[in-house]
């Protein structure tokens, strides 16, 4: 907030006539005045350049879990056997989620 510092000073007595109720309200026409946007609305109209992938396709062969492969609960991440910590209770657990 600017302040204008060559305008006349309130006096105490004057400070003092203010009352909360005023204050309340010059702080609530403050705050009405501020305007409230939609972020979403704001972001569909911004674009990066170059990113309309509208025309790309995209090509991923995925292939079924290997026999010496395994999946890990925790992580839910399929991992070599090599990267096999434990196996507690049935449940196997890769080394990353292990430490």
């Amino acid at each position: 907030m600017a302040t204008d510092y060559d305008a006349p000073r309130k006096q105490d007595d004057e400070i003092k006539s203010d009352s909360i109720e005023q204050l309340k309200a010059q702080r609530s026409q403050a705050q009405a005045s501020k305007i409230d946007e939609d972020e979403t609305a704001v972001a569909e109209g911004f674009e990066l350049p170059g990113a309309d992938l509208s025309n790309e396709e995209l090509s991923v062969r995925v292939l079924p879990k290997q026999n010496d492969e395994f999946t890990c609960m925790e992580c839910f991440l399929v991992r070599h056997r090599s990267q096999l910590a434990t196996e507690a209770g049935g449940v196997p657990i890769c080394t990353d989620c292990a430490s």
